[in-house]
């Protein structure tokens, strides 16, 4: 693959000088001798890296560096897991951070079962079906994202809380305290922070806050310049000093709530940031939920993920039943992917009709998950021609081959803007995480004095039923989550970590995940090849995007001689290059080492890292 424009590019040292006063002997002779401080320079990116001790892979080398420190110290998986996400709300926050939720999957070495944590965003008790219709309307998109009203109860605090007080070794003030020097000394801007900024300038221009963060001088940062938070170095103090609970009462609760229900916007801004309806009451009552994992058996190995709230798990896992009678290892290029492509597209069309949350509405988990049910809809794929979206969904209840039941519904809007982190130790345990604050740079409120944005998560619910005459499971309701693409997965061999793999992406998590999992197992490719390949997208629409290097091949002609319509991934602030998702995952080797990797290219390149490297044992 040849490297995008937009890839990470060689950032510049900035120095910093520190007058300091030193007495010489009497006062005449004082003077001020200067004391050097350490620049801040670019970490480097090596997106693979193999040895022993541990293994951390995510998008940013900060915060992977965050988790090796970690479990260089001897924590485990799971506290080096927070360190890194915790990292992360530093380096990454349009991506990540206090003020988003996400999804925790954990493998205990000890009970060799895998875990796992739903830590989404909640809506207030206040949010009806009608959340987002407005004088009989639904409320534009745009107008929806920028405002207090798409802001969902942060599950971010809770599930670093959660994780660490179940499976952890360390106190949050321990795992938190590489994330608060980064935000105390600054992290260099890039050309993909650069972007997402520009991107963002108008928006973030209307929250006085936000933009004394990211926009120095009004305009957005250049590439090699620092940017501080001791804001948020502040906040992450606090939270070490009083317990990850303390963001949900107190001080913390109390400006975060003000902030939603009267977002502070500029002065003689003329943009309306409506009112959200969070209140200290909905903080005070947030809960994750600890629940078991999405599962599936996949040629011989046993496939984990998330299930709902979250999509991801199940449509991973229904699609790979589905694809588990065809023998994907002997097929051409382009059988396989015509396969994959059929696949996702039968999935998205049964997570559209099917899965929300399950507190709130009914959800077949297990049906959907079934043998039976996948039987039933895997003989809708035929090899010589393509199936049309939107494809009517199937009943997991009284599956009949090759049927569907009622008609089918478009797949709504959903924010591309997550970010995916994957840890290992030495002892076994592994944890694949997958967080968000929903969009770029979320809802473009950041909380006073406090340096983190707000999630936009609420805007992943449907405003209204994609089709009045199919019932939507994706509706605003009290306290509900809203349905979420995010995959998290582990995969086990004879009860133990195989591999793990995840992705952001939106809706483009899914398949992501799910062809990278079967190039891997499949079609023999190594784990840095897989997540390094060419993608393709289908979610039950009537085009299949692709990236440019599949796009431009031989293959994209055989593809459309079956009937399938290609189009070339867009390209925004987030599919910078036209990319579909930004993998990283880890595998066990044979003595005890760990292969970690990362994107190569995407969205700038990741960052993996092991303990020790190989030959240094």
């Amino acid at each position: 693959m040849v490297p995008a424009a937009g890839s990470k590019i060689v950032r510049g040292v900035i120095a910093l000088g520190v007058a300091t006063t030193t007495l010489l002997g009497t006062a005449s002779q004082a003077s001020q001798v200067p004391r050097a401080v350490p620049a801040v320079r670019e970490r480097p990116k090596t997106p693979v890296a193999t040895g022993y001790g541990g293994a951390v892979a995510s998008v940013d080398a900060d915060a992977t560096a965050a988790g090796i420190e970690i479990l260089r110290r001897g924590g485990n998986a799971v506290d080096a897991a927070v360190a890194t996400a915790a990292a992360l709300g530093v380096s990454e926050p349009y991506a990540a951070g206090l003020g988003g939720g996400g999804y925790f999957v954990h493998y205990s070495a000890k009970d060799r079962r895998v875990h796992t944590i739903d830590g989404r965003e909640s809506a207030p008790a206040r949010a009806g079906r009608n959340l987002f219709i407005e004088n009989g309307k639904r409320l534009g998109f745009d107008e929806a994202v920028t405002s207090g009203l798409a802001v969902g109860t942060p599950g971010t605090p809770a599930t670093w809380a959660t994780a660490l007080r179940t499976w952890g070794s360390r106190s949050p003030a321990q795992v938190l305290a590489p994330a608060r020097r980064l935000a105390e000394r600054g992290f260099v801007v890039d050309d993909t922070f650069r972007r997402m900024t520009v991107a963002n300038v108008k928006r973030f221009a209307r929250f006085p806050d936000t933009a004394k963060l990211y926009l120095p001088g009004g305009k957005a940062p250049a590439v090699g310049t620092v940017i501080k938070n001791p804001d948020l170095a502040a906040t992450y103090a606090e939270l070490a000093r009083e317990g990850l609970g303390a963001f949900y009462r107190g001080p913390i609760a109390r400006d975060l709530v003000r902030t939603v229900r009267k977002p502070p916007t500029a002065p003689g801004s003329s943009w309306h940031a409506r009112p959200g309806r969070l209140t200290t009451a909905d903080l005070g009552a947030y809960r994750t939920r600890q629940q078991a994992p999405a599962h599936v058996r996949y040629r011989g190995l046993d496939v984990y993920g998330m299930a709902p709230s979250a999509a991801g798990g199940v449509a991973v896992g229904e699609a790979l039943n589905i694809l588990r009678p065809a023998r994907l290892s002997t097929l051409g290029e382009a059988q396989y992917l015509h396969r994959y492509i059929e696949a996702s597209r039968i999935a998205f069309a049964d997570r559209n009709r099917w899965i929300g949350d399950p507190r709130s509405v009914r959800v077949p988990t297990a049906g959907l998950l079934s043998a039976r049910y996948a039987t039933s809809r895997a003989c809708l794929i035929r090899t010589d021609r393509v199936l049309r979206s939107p494809l009517a969904p199937g009943d997991p209840a009284h599956p009949k081959p090759c049927a569907g039941t009622g008609r089918g519904t478009r797949t709504p809007r959903e924010g591309n803007s997550t970010t995916h982190l994957t840890v290992a130790d030495k002892w076994g345990n592994v944890v694949a995480y997958t967080l968000s604050i929903e969009q770029a740079g979320g809802s473009g409120i950041t909380v006073p004095h406090r340096g983190f944005l707000l999630n936009n998560t609420l805007t992943d619910f449907s405003f209204l039923p994609a089709d009045p005459a199919v019932p939507d499971p994706n509706l605003p309701g009290p306290r509900k989550r809203p349905r979420s693409s995010m995959a998290p997965t582990i995969v086990l061999k004879d009860g133990r970590p195989d591999f793990t793999i995840g992705s952001p992406g939106g809706p483009t998590i899914i398949t992501t995940v799910l062809q990278v999992l079967t190039e891997h197992v499949d079609r023999g490719m190594t784990l840095p090849e897989a997540i390094a390949a060419p993608r393709a997208s289908q979610r039950d629409s009537v085009t299949t995007d692709a990236e440019p290097g599949l796009y431009d091949g031989p293959l994209r002609a055989r593809l459309e001689a079956i009937g399938h319509r290609l189009v070339l991934n867009p390209d925004s602030y987030f599919t910078l290059n036209r990319e579909i998702g930004a993998a990283v995952g880890l595998q066990r080797l044979r003595g005890g080492r760990w292969l970690a990797a990362a994107e190569p290219v995407r969205l700038g390149g990741g960052s993996a890292m092991v303990v020790r490297p190989s030959g240094s044992r």
